[in-house]
């Protein structure tokens, strides 16, 4: 019997592209192209829990944010308009991730000087409604955002939260500061 999920194997393994995505509404005629939060969560939170059991939580994370970072930029690259004026883009994604579903976000500080900013999302698809753990829970959307800011402003981006639902607040707080690359590191 053919194994169908060989794609995933090492000798056929292919990076990720968008097209990859396939054509949700063509394959979901019935079911339509959205499906419940908890259904997101369920892969999320178990594929993090089978991770973090061979790697360790630091490792897992590690993943996660990598992973995010590949959807935000994959994301930038076909949802958003990149070449507008800064404020027209912040709207722009607003719209998007709000009517993605994915969050509500809310620019909270932009200093043109040295690129940081302060941003919430409310309504996360990650954490919003979790039990309070005290802790930060939010990695891939840290890498999902650094991905998103790089691919419009070609910078990279650190992004770290700072608050979180998890953490007893009710919306997920990031900072992302710009990465100074060095002449050595690049050449």
């Amino acid at each position: 019997m053919e194994n169908v999920f060989n794609v995933f194997s090492d000798e056929t393994r292919k990076e990720f592209k968008w097209e990859g995505l396939g054509d949700i509404k063509h394959g979901r005629g019935d079911l339509g192209i959205e499906m419940p939060v908890i259904v997101y969560r369920l892969m999320q939170f178990t594929l993090l829990d089978a991770l973090s059991s061979e790697l360790g939580l630091e490792k897992a994370n590690e993943f996660f944010r990598t992973a995010g970072y590949k959807a935000g930029t994959e994301f930038a690259q076909n949802v958003l308009t990149l070449d507008m004026d800064f404020d027209s883009f912040v709207s722009h994604l607003q719209e998007q991730l709000k009517t993605l579903k994915i969050g509500i976000l809310r620019m909270e500080s932009y200093n043109a000087e040295d690129g940081s900013i302060v941003l919430t999302v409310a309504e996360d698809l990650d954490c919003s409604g979790l039990p309070i753990t005290n802790e930060n829970v939010c990695v891939y959307d840290e890498g999902f955002i650094s991905g998103i800011l790089e691919a419009y402003t070609g910078t990279v981006y650190e992004v770290r939260e700072t608050d979180c639902w998890a953490s007893g607040d009710r919306v997920c707080r990031f900072s992302a500061v710009p990465v100074t690359v060095s002449a050595t590191q690049t050449s």
